[in-house]
């Protein structure tokens, strides 16, 4: 048996998620790269390679610039540095929402060009009977309710979701409809408290939240949020590090030594051997 054949059986599978409702707490971060992937993997349940890239990455001011092909790119990059974690790969803004075909064109497209083990797609009033096509074709998928990143423009702004009534149940019944169409997980993002255990008492499938609470079946987080890579972090966000503060000081004392002309020194320096 191969050693790639090896190192697929040990990855985590939709099965394996959907059987921890309810158990121990499932690990999910983002993972955008190969060296990260490989950092993550030991304690992770589930990498996701999000659209939030093109902000994480790419600079860009929301999710909706980002492509099928950017994904893909990133996704076999992820693949390539994991071995154990599922790793599940975001379908972009405009790449599921059309048609049941398309969606599963594109969500095939990403599992041949990556390996990956699933996709995840935002869940619009639309979007249920998509996931059920994809999932009746041998597709997994996981389902994203409450805030949903890809339709700020309609929002216009990313803000908490379900504190009113309505909006309350229109997001139980979107994650009802998620997790009977086959979804095998659901992301719930930016609601109230009490909506996100609302919804995990709704479905039969694993809830994961971020913004959401500790009633959540997992949590996942952007993981150069959490790093404290940037300035600025939401709310809903715990900075288990300052790597954005030791890189700054590590470059400044980098600069200082190379304008003293102290780096390269002897021990970075290669040397003519002798005779």
């Amino acid at each position: 048996m191969s050693s790639h054949r090896q190192d697929a059986l040990r990855r985590v599978t939709a099965p394996d998620i959907a059987a921890r409702k309810g158990g121990v707490p499932l690990v999910c971060l983002t993972a955008y790269t190969a060296p990260m992937a490989e950092l993550l993997d030991a304690h992770c349940d589930l990498l996701l390679v999000g659209d939030s890239v093109g902000m994480v990455v790419h600079g860009l001011p929301n999710t909706l610039g980002v492509t099928l092909e950017m994904m893909i790119l990133h996704g076999q990059a992820v693949m390539r540095g994991s071995r154990r974690a599922m790793v599940v790969i975001d379908l972009p803004f405009g790449s599921y929402e059309g048609s049941p075909e398309i969606a599963y064109a594109n969500a095939a497209r990403v599992m041949k060009e990556t390996g990956c083990s699933a996709v995840k797609v935002e869940t619009g009033p639309a979007v249920a009977q998509n996931i059920d096509y994809l999932v009746k074709r041998g597709i997994p998928v996981v389902g994203h309710v409450g805030l949903r990143p890809q339709a700020v423009m309609v929002d216009g702004a990313f803000k908490a979701k379900g504190r009113g009534e309505d909006e309350r149940r229109r997001i139980v019944e979107e994650a009802r409809a998620t997790a009977d169409a086959g979804a095998f997980a659901i992301v719930v993002e930016g609601v109230a408290e009490g909506l996100a255990r609302e919804i995990t008492l709704a479905v039969q499938v694993p809830t994961i939240g971020i913004g959401a609470s500790v009633g959540c079946d997992g949590q996942i987080l952007v993981t150069d949020d959490m790093l404290g890579l940037f300035d600025w972090t939401p709310k809903f966000v715990r900075r288990y590090a300052d790597l954005r503060g030791e890189i700054g000081r590590a470059v400044a004392a980098y600069a200082d030594d190379v304008r003293a002309r102290r780096f390269p020194g002897p021990a970075e320096i290669y040397f003519a051997k002798a005779g």
